[in-house]
């Protein structure tokens, strides 16, 4: 029944090959988030807000208590295990990867986010260095399709729904989108996909083609069924010659970059971001003081209005969402932001900002969830 469901029209499910085994996605312990239990997602995320002048005020967070939509997440490459391919148990980054990209999602929708068998960071070491790893992304997309497959049949019920994913999860994601979703009647009821942190491919200066034949980028905060993507690099130190985002080596499509907070106008637009308190999730440097003499911050997570900007540009280094970071010397609040990917030491100029993609924007991402359900309910 789980895959009958999906079993539509020009839907063209990946087929499980010999020895594959899927999850048992009725067992509690295969997901991170479920509506109506304690579990990752039910967290304390009060927010302290710092103004350039230091002053400091905590934004408390409050979980819907009925929201009308679902947002089912898939999280970036972020386990530890030492096997190329990670186990069903949640650890702790399992767990710090959904407060600090998903969790918050719970002010406007109930939550889910299943575990995989994703593609670890060991295999992933290992394959930067050169080292030949037997890594299965096979296993991990069929994992994701399975458990969405359950999603349908046993939760969704016809509501409006948004897919979420970073990095090896909005692969994953795009993936499902073109399989299952794209120009299918389960796209009418998807509010957005936000596939953040991957190449997304499309046909320049068009919003369809590339990555998928009916399912758009989105151009307005009232549009549904489209698809926001982008990927961050610091706007003084754009993708290099060799980056993993932001190029593609097929000239006839480039990167999407869809900003959130401007989808129409893309304007250098202020970005409402949390950050964590103390750096990024994993592989960063600690954050330095948010304030010059100021009072401790006690939350896990900070906004910083007016310190940050995004604008998608689309030039000779790539295309990609441009950050730029409003550092005031004179002022105490602090003056850069932490979110390089660092390894050894060194900041890998190629991933840009990869470990803040979500975090970044995320108010403006999930304002936008918010405007996407009020026009769908029109």
């Amino acid at each position: 029944m789980l895959i009958a469901t999906l079993m539509m029209a020009g839907t063209t499910l990946l087929a499980q090959p010999p020895g594959y085994t899927a999850p048992d996605y009725d067992a509690a312990d295969s997901w991170l988030c479920r509506p109506g239990r304690e579990d990752a997602c039910a967290i304390d995320l009060d927010t302290t807000i710092i103004e350039a002048d230091g002053r400091m005020s905590v934004e408390a967070f409050q979980a819907a208590a009925d929201p009308g939509v679902d947002c089912f997440y898939v999280y970036p490459t972020v386990s530890n295990d030492l096997t190329p391919n990670s186990d069903m148990v949640a650890n702790d980054e399992e767990n710090r990867v959904i407060a600090a990209q998903f969790a918050r999602f719970g002010e406007v929708c109930q939550t889910y986010a299943p575990m995989y068998r994703q593609v670890t960071l060991t295999a992933l070491r290992s394959m930067m260095a050169g080292e030949p790893v037997a890594a299965d992304g096979v296993t991990a997309y069929l994992d994701v399709q399975t458990a969405f497959a359950h999603y349908m049949e046993h939760d969704n019920d016809g509501r409006p729904y948004v897919l979420i994913g970073h990095s090896q999860g909005a692969r994953m994601l795009e993936q499902l989108v073109a399989r299952v979703v794209d120009g299918q009647a389960i796209q009418t009821n998807m509010l957005s996909a936000m596939l953040i942190g991957y190449n997304i491919a499309v046909p320049p200066g068009e919003p369809v083609g590339g990555a998928f034949q009916a399912v758009p980028s989105c151009r307005s905060s009232d549009e549904t069924g489209c698809f926001i993507s982008y990927v961050s690099f610091r706007s003084d130190v754009p993708p290099p010659e060799a980056s993993r985002f932001g190029k593609l080596p097929d000239p006839s499509v480039e990167v999407a970059c869809t900003n959130p907070a401007d989808l129409a106008g893309n304007a250098d637009t202020p970005l409402q971001a949390y950050l964590a308190t103390g750096g990024a999730f994993t592989s960063s440097v600690e954050a330095g003081p948010w304030v010059e003499g100021g009072a401790e911050v006690t939350t896990d997570f900070v906004r910083v209005p007016g310190l940050i900007t995004g604008q998608c540009l689309n030039d000779e280094h790539g295309s990609y969402f441009a950050i730029s970071v409003h550092g005031d010397p004179a002022d105490p609040r602090t003056d850069d932001i932490v979110g390089d990917v660092v390894a050894d030491g060194a900041i890998l100029a190629d991933w840009g900002l990869h470990l803040l993609d979500i975090g970044i924007a995320q108010r403006d991402l999930i304002d936008l969830v918010m405007s996407q359900a009020a026009a769908y309910d029109q």
